[in-house]
């Protein structure tokens, strides 16, 4: 493809009447750079310096849309898969349809022929080229994640269910002159939007509102839409059209926070790259969502809590941004009763299974039973005998079931994949007389099934312990009304001042054993160091604690893993060095530290030496206001120093649980092997500063270099490790996860390896940064068995 771009880059030029100096000089990109693209000696070119020279070529929209589908290979111009020949036709249509906005592609001709949703025309050149080639390199990471998750998902084996829909009830769709976006006084009338599961994207593209609720009941393969249209939209996908992200709306609160800037959050937190600076100093992320170059793709809304669905349905309608909208018809139609449709959109109902659906799909699933009969198995008796009419004419409870992907699923993991269960039971009325019985007995089994195979690499795991420990995250979850089961909120399953308390005491361990190991090495005496540890132990877990509490636990805030990476060997030009908040930021959180831990040590030394109260007092403030500047000084310069080593992570990286996990660890660690010399080197000199310079304004100070050496060993170690426990999401991770929710039987010891391999078995389900329960209903079922 890169051949292709330096024909088409020549060609323009040549168009444009320009050399290839001239050219640099209006674009800013260098003559050999452009030479080596031209001649195809440069492959795969940046999007930054495509736009640069489209910019300075001052391309029209069509010739605009040939450099850049040139620069992406494998990228057609249109969402219909036309030959590559054809491709510039097509992207000019999408570029100008772009340009001409939703209003004008809702004309009597636009809406008649429906070619695809609106775009978002493109930005102003200042700020085009960096919000557009992070929607590119969004664009593939999306892709590459969904891709293994539906390999993950095992939705290809051995071919997809046949997910279908049809159009949803008038009563749930607006007009269908808002939806067709039709100008006032032009003729309307409702589009056809029934389909399958492969042609998703063709019916959101055939709605040119760019709005599509997609209703069906619970398990009838929702989720699995969502995936099949990111992947097909991605595809087919136009450079002038939007990015589809998955959000699983269920954790969004409206009454908290706005669409956009939730929708922000999420953003980064599953792509952390996407929080480098953007234009007009705001992130990456709030670029790519303000300027409409992502398409929310909004799963759950019926696992919102009951009191939010009208106020999310009212902010959804306080904006025009093209989404896609999944939920259970009932919750959906309830939200509707009482404030209205999601304006613009069309709605489509997923419908159930049939026999020939199951006919064609489970025999396929299972081990062939009988060896001189090639076809027949374990399931060719049970939909035989579905298909026998009953007494009263109604369909068997087990039909029922089978009609959703959920339960067929269910069914082929207990039956299909394990010789010793035989599907022939599902068919005993007396021990399943209903519906509910049987939905409950494959929920139920589904675990014991997937737990009783052994994986290869992988340990084995006790069923009955991990019931109890999947019931407790599930519960866990349904407290947070949440489906997103993040490692650095494992421990939110505690009580805030439990959470709290936990976090205090084990600082002060860690913080006072440090402090008596290295105590007893500078004096000399045990006796003195276990003292010193004890005192110093305790008030730094009362200082850390109260931190941890007034920043997180009173707030309701939590701890974020980092988005950012630390780099020591030079400072990356893409980083804005932010040293004025840095330094405030840390010479009051130090200050504050300081000033408190100095005025307890010195009340504390003055009271051991049997002074009066007065004397105390006296002791103890000028000694805050002694390490108050040590340590607000040394706090402020090792925050700002710091700041230099951050940079923003790829977006392209892959994201997952683990990834985000190891990622956040790195940082961490390189942070505490910088800070603690860093800190405890600005401690141990500032102390000797300051004591100079107050000398004789706070009485005779006393600060001899052994003194120092200590002070600054000891605060650099223990205030590394103190920050580390209580305000990093690693820190309370290993402080919690690993530790206490462990140590009571919560969770297992080796609880991230036992989350990935609750992955691996189908159990779980990655979601970016997070996991998800493979289904609300088995989340439902186990957090109930929990309770």
């Amino acid at each position: 493809m890169a051949g292709e771009f330096g024909a088409v880059l020549r060609r323009l030029r040549e168009k444009a009447g320009l050399t290839q100096d001239e050219l640099e000089r209006r674009s800013g990109v260098s003559v050999s750079t452009i030479r080596g693209l031209e001649t195809g000696k440069r492959s795969n070119p940046r999007m930054t310096t495509v736009q640069q020279l489209a910019d300075a070529l001052a391309l029209r929209s069509g010739d605009r849309e040939e450099l850049l589908r040139a620069a992406v290979p494998g990228r057609r111009g249109g969402g219909t898969g036309e030959a590559e020949a054809d491709a510039p036709e097509a992207g000019t249509a999408q570029a100008e349809a772009a340009q001409a906005g939703a209003a004008q592609a809702g004309t009597a001709q636009a809406g008649a022929t429906a070619v695809a949703s609106p775009a978002v025309p493109p930005p102003a050149p200042a700020v085009r080229a960096a919000p557009a080639e992070a929607a590119e390199q969004l664009a593939k990471a999306v892709a590459a994640r969904w891709q293994r998750e539906e390999e993950q998902r095992r939705i290809q084996d051995p071919y997809p269910l046949p997910v279908r829909w049809k159009a949803a009830s008038e009563s749930l769709t607006d007009h269908w002159a808002n939806i067709r976006r039709l100008p006032p006084g032009v003729p309307s009338g409702p589009l056809d939007l029934s389909g399958r599961l492969e042609g998703v994207a063709e019916t959101y593209r055939s709605i040119p509102s760019g709005r599509l609720v997609v209703l069906g009941r619970s398990g009838s393969g929702k989720t699995v839409l969502t995936l099949r249209f990111v992947l097909d939209h991605l595809r087919s996908r136009t450079l002038a059209e939007p990015v589809p992200v998955i959000f699983s709306i269920g954790a969004w609160d409206p009454t908290a926070v706005t669409l956009r800037d939730w929708l922000t959050e999420q953003l980064t937190r599953d792509h952390p790259g996407t929080a480098a600076p953007g234009p007009g100093k705001v992130s990456l992320a709030s670029a790519l969502v303000d300027s409409g170059r992502v398409l929310p793709v909004l799963d759950g809304f019926d696992e919102m809590a009951d009191g939010l669905r009208r106020p999310a349905l009212e902010a959804l309608n306080a904006t025009t941004l093209p989404l896609v909208l999944t939920s259970r018809p009932a919750e959906y139609a309830a939200a509707v009763a009482e404030t209205d449709v999601l304006t613009s959109a069309a709605p489509i109902e997923l419908t159930d299974l049939t026999l020939d659906d199951l006919d064609h799909y489970l025999p396929r699933t299972t081990r062939k039973a009988d060896r001189s009969d090639p076809a027949a198995g374990a399931w060719q008796p049970v939909l035989k005998k579905l298909r026998e009419p009953s007494p009263d004419g109604s369909p068997a409870p087990l039909a029922t079931v089978l009609s959703t992907p959920l339960m067929v699923a269910l069914a082929r993991t207990v039956y299909s994949d394990t010789p010793e269960h035989d599907p022939a039971e599902l068919l005993d009325t007396e021990r399943f007389p209903g519906v509910r019985e049987l939905e409950e007995h494959l929920l139920d089994n589904f675990l014991p099934t997937v737990y009783r195979r052994s994986r290869p690499g992988a340990r084995g795991w006790d069923p009955e312990r991990v019931q109890r420990w999947l019931g407790h995250l599930a519960r866990h979850l349904t407290e947070l009304r949440t489906p997103d089961l993040a490692w650095w909120r494992l421990g939110h399953g505690l009580r805030g001042s439990t959470r709290t308390l936990v976090t205090a005491l084990v600082t002060a361990l860690v913080i006072g054993l440090v402090d008596g190991a290295l105590s007893t090495a500078f004096g000399g005496s045990l006796a003195g160091g276990v003292l010193d540890g004890t005192v110093v132990g305790l008030l730094a877990g009362l200082l850390f604690g109260l931190v941890h509490w007034f920043t997180y636990t009173v707030t309701g805030k939590d701890v974020q893993p980092s988005a950012v990476r630390l780099r020591i060997r030079g400072r990356p030009r893409s980083t804005k060095w932010r040293a004025g908040s840095r330094l405030v930021i840390g010479t009051l959180g130090g200050a504050f530290f300081g000033s408190a831990y100095g005025f307890m040590v010195g009340l504390l030394r003055a009271l051991s030496r049997h002074a009066g109260p007065a004397s105390a007092l006296e002791t103890g403030l000028i000694d805050a206001i002694l390490f108050g500047l040590i340590f607000g000084g040394a706090a402020g310069l090792s925050f700002c120093l710091l700041g230099l080593l951050e940079t923003p992570l790829d977006i392209v990286s892959a994201v997952s649980p683990g990834s985000v996990l190891r990622a956040d660890r790195r940082t961490v660690l390189i942070q505490l092997v910088f800070w603690a010399p860093v800190f405890g080197t600005a401690v141990g000199l500032g102390a000797g500063v300051a004591v100079d310079l107050l000398q004789g304004h706070l009485g005779q100070l006393v600060m001899d270099p052994m003194s120092s050496l200590m002070l600054g060993t000891i605060s650099g170690l223990g205030g590394a490790l103190g920050y580390t426990l209580t305000l990093t999401a690693w820190g309370q991770w290993c402080l919690l996860a690993r530790v206490w929710l462990p140590l009571t039987g919560r969770l297992p010891w080796a609880v991230a390896a036992f989350l990935d391999d609750a992955y691996q078995r189908g159990v779980l389900r990655q979601a970016g940064a997070v996991y998800q329960f493979r289904h609300a209903r088995l989340q439902s079922r186990l957090a109930r068995r929990r309770r």
